[in-house]
C-alpha cells in the first residue's frame, strides 16, 4: 500500500482495532505496545492521521497529526496514545473506561493551501463532507475533521468560523489577506459501539 486511497474498509477495521489495542496496552502496563511486522509493513507510507475517542456524552479525546511526518503504523500508534492520555480538554482516560468508548481514526491527505483573489471567496471553495480544514494566522492554527461540520449541519462559512475559534482566533479573521486556510480530505473508520463492528463513515 502506498497511499491513503489504497485504504479498504478491512485496512480501516484493522487500524481502529489496532488503535483501541495500544491504547488498552498502554493504560494498563504503561508499554508502548510493538506492531507485528505485517501490520507496519502494510501501513508504511507517510500520512496524516487522528484518532478520536467518544464516550455517551460525546466527545472523550481527539488527537492526531495532519502532516505526512510519519509512517501510518508510527502516527497511528502515537495519536491513539495521545488521544487518550495528552488530550488537554479531558481527563485522562482510565482503563475501566475503556468498555464505554468507540474509536474512531481518520487518515488524512496532505493539506493544501486554497489559493483565492479575495477571501470572500473561500466558502465556495470548500465542501462540505468531504474537505476538513486547517485555519492558520500569525502563531495560531486551528484544525477540524472532515466529518465535524456534517455532525453539526454546518454550511461551509460555518465551517470556517469554527474552525477559526478552534485556533482561538476571531470567528470572522478567515476574511483577513493574511490568514492561511488549508484543505484536506480524509477516511473515516469507527467502531459502531464500544469494541464492536468498525464501519466505513460516509461523509
Amino acid at each position: 500500500m502506498t497511499d491513503y486511497k489504497q485504504i479498504s474498509d478491512q485496512d480501516g477495521e484493522i487500524l481502529v482495532k489496532t488503535a483501541r489495542k495500544v491504547v488498552e496496552e498502554y493504560l494498563i502496563s504503561k508499554n508502548k505496545m510493538k506492531l507485528d511486522e505485517k501490520f507496519e509493513n502494510c501501513f508504511s507510507f507517510n500520512s496524516g492521521v487522528f484518532v478520536t475517542l467518544n464516550d455517551q456524552s460525546g466527545l472523550r479525546g481527539c488527537i492526531g497529526f495532519p502532516l505526512p511526518d510519519k509512517k501510518l503504523h508510527i502516527a497511528l500508534k502515537d495519536a491513539a496514545i495521545a488521544a487518550a492520555t495528552e488530550d488537554p480538554r479531558f481527563p485522562k482516560v482510565e482503563p475501566e473506561e475503556l468498555d464505554k468508548i468507540t474509536f474512531e481514526v481518520t487518515v488524512l491527505t496532505p493539506p493544501e493551501e486554497i489559493k483565492v483573489n479575495d477571501p470572500k471567496d473561500f466558502p465556495s471553495k470548500i465542501k462540505v463532507g468531504q474537505d476538513g480544514l486547517i485555519v492558520k494566522f500569525g502563531l495560531n492554527s486551528g484544525l477540524l475533521l472532515p466529518q465535524v461540520p456534517v455532525e453539526y449541519g454546518w454550511n461551509s462559512e460555518e465551517f470556517l468560523r469554527h474552525t477559526c475559534e478552534k485556533a482561538q482566533l476571531p470567528n470572522d479573521i478567515w476574511k483577513n489577506s493574511q490568514t492561511k486556510i488549508l484543505k484536506f480530505e480524509g477516511v473515516v473508520f469507527k467502531e459502531e459501539s464500544p469494541n464492536g463492528q468498525v464501519i466505513p463513515v460516509k461523509l
